[in-house]
């Protein structure tokens, strides 16, 4: 019980109240940039706990060759390729020391080619298809049923021809300098109503990180101890 449940909850105590007092107190920054760095090595376990587990799903996954499993080999594929090359920094042209101390995005290394000319297109593609879906919940969405959705529809609709040529030729008659063209209007409603409301879904989070946080701290939330079952 000391082990699992009492240290454990005097780390998260100690190490969270540092961090909060670092943030109100110059004396103790120097103690919280030095609780930051334990926090880098934590991440690399981190990483490596991660690929693990990518391993063992995936790897399960093809030897029970469940349905979809060939997607499960290309990822792997990609991981260990991509593992490689950015460990052994192939295709940079360095040698030695200077090859081991470059960065894994180092111009002209293999891993650098994989991410602009593989992980970039692919991250296109796929948002490239988000927006169909987008438009197709768009669809759903903006109906103009009761007051609240005929606002939305009715700057959704300013907002999306604002931002098109159309917007700026079908509101010529209003002149360029009255500012009350469509694209004025675009420009408005993303500069006032809809930074307002931005600002208030910040305000929102920030006050739910801080309860989430003091009841972590405090000991009231114990759900990333885990259950005694396990």
């Amino acid at each position: 019980m000391l082990v699992r449940r009492t240290i454990p909850l005097l780390i998260t105590f100690v190490v969270g109240a540092v961090l909060i007092l670092s943030k109100l107190f110059p004396v103790t920054s120097s103690l919280g940039e030095e609780f930051s760095i334990f926090f880098d090595i934590i991440a690399v376990f981190a990483f490596i706990l991660g690929g693990g587990n990518l391993v063992k799903i995936h790897g399960n996954k093809i030897y029970r060759r469940v349905p979809g499993w060939g997607y499960s080999l290309v990822c792997l594929i990609g991981f260990f390729a991509t593992l490689s090359i950015g460990m052994f920094k192939t295709g940079t042209g360095l040698a030695g020391v200077e090859r081991w101390a470059a960065p894994p995005t180092y111009s002209g290394g293999h891993f650098n080619g994989i991410y602009e000319y593989i992980f970039k297109p692919l991250a296109a593609t796929m948002f490239a298809l988000l927006a169909f879906y987008v438009a197709s919940a768009s669809y759903r969405a903006f109906r103009a049923k009761n007051l609240e959705a005929t606002v939305l529809l009715v700057a959704a609709f300013i907002i999306l021809l604002g931002r098109t040529f159309i917007g700026t030729w079908i509101s010529f008659w209003a002149g360029p300098e009255s500012g009350y063209t469509l694209p004025d209007l675009a420009e408005w409603i993303m500069n006032y109503p809809n930074l307002a409301g931005q600002r208030a879904i910040m305000i929102g989070i920030a006050l739910g990180i801080v309860s989430t946080s003091l009841k972590i701290i405090l000991g009231i939330d114990r759900g990333y101890m885990g259950t005694d079952a396990e």
